[in-house]
């Protein structure tokens, strides 16, 4: 039998979520992968002005989190500082940069791989002769948790033009070392995930294990409020993908998203300029009229996030 492929998994974060993050690497560690398996746990800064000490303090912090999780042979773990740009894509690029592995694996601090992941993955990537793979994820929020499958078992560009497939989701993630990097001009790391989904489907169809082996929570997000953020990486979405403005369903997604993001702001006009360019893309977009709905105060931005995070679904 030929040597499975070695696997290293960058776990990024800020350390204040202890508990979760310990559970992240526990199941990361705990994979039933037969190959060698090494662990990255970086310990990343808010801002460009926390270094020196505030790094050691942070990286010492996370140690002490993740010291004594379990792990046997041919299982490591390592805790680094970012030593990239502030924030979740140099905290992603410290990691890929600090494997020695042949594949590397993304998994965000509060999320867990389900058993059977990893091996599931190498498999699909061997089988398919594939670069990167991603699988169907299980959405937790409060006590719901809803399966989001693609049903299929290849993810292409024209794919994730239309839809952002939420299942191709960060954690998910497993691809050859060296291919790709995280994009570190991403506006407060908005969408550099799913900028680099768009890469790797570029370059050749993603392989897809479509069963639910990640356990993704929604609500403990440090993005999921950040609504200016937010409309800074729709924009650079849209200057780095122009494809996103040609395809009609696709258009009217970012644009619907746009929307609801100035109307979550209190900015009326603009939410009623991108609620009628989603219009003219997609009549039939629901965004629109749910962020004009916001816009005019007869539902707030909170309420309709938290009924959508029950189905499973997102903005």
């Amino acid at each position: 039998m030929t040597r499975l492929p070695s696997v290293g998994v960058v776990i990024p974060t800020r350390g204040d979520r202890p508990g979760l993050l310990r559970e992240a690497v526990e199941a990361a560690l705990g994979q039933d992968y037969e190959g060698e398996l090494s662990l990255v746990v970086v310990a990343d800064r808010t801002t460009a002005m926390d270094v020196g000490s505030a790094d050691a303090a942070v990286t010492q912090h996370v140690a002490g989190v993740v010291t004594g999780a379990s792990h046997s042979t041919g299982r490591s773990l390592r805790v680094l500082p970012n030593t990239r740009t502030p924030g979740l894509p140099g905290a992603r690029n410290t990691g890929i940069a600090a494997c020695d592995t042949d594949l590397v694996a993304f998994c965000d601090d509060d999320d867990v791989w389900l058993p059977g992941k990893l091996t599931a993955q190498v498999r699909a990537l061997r089988d398919g002769e594939g670069e990167f793979a991603s699988c169907g994820i299980e959405v937790e929020y409060g006590r719901h948790r809803v399966a989001r499958l693609a049903g299929a078992r290849s993810i292409t560009a024209d794919d994730l033009v239309r839809s952002r497939m939420v299942m191709v989701h960060s954690s998910t993630y497993l691809f050859e070392r060296g291919l790709l990097w995280a994009d570190e001009s991403a506006p407060a790391g908005q969408n550099e995930d799913w900028d680099l989904a768009l890469r790797a489907a570029k370059r050749r169809p993603i392989a897809h294990v479509d069963r639910p082996l990640v356990r993704v929570r929604w609500g403990a997000s440090h993005y999921v409020a950040r609504w200016a953020d937010r409309i800074a990486g729709l924009d650079w979405m849209l200057a780095r993908h122009p494809e996103l403005a040609v395809d009609p369903r696709g258009a009217a997604r970012v644009y619907g998203q746009l929307a609801f993001s100035h109307a979550a702001l209190g900015h009326r006009r603009e939410a009623a300029r991108w609620a009628l360019r989603t219009f003219a893309a997609r009549l039939a977009e629901p965004r629109a009229p749910i962020a004009l709905a916001v816009a005019a105060g007869f539902v707030s931005a909170p309420t309709v996030l938290s009924m959508l995070h029950n189905r499973g679904h997102g903005i």
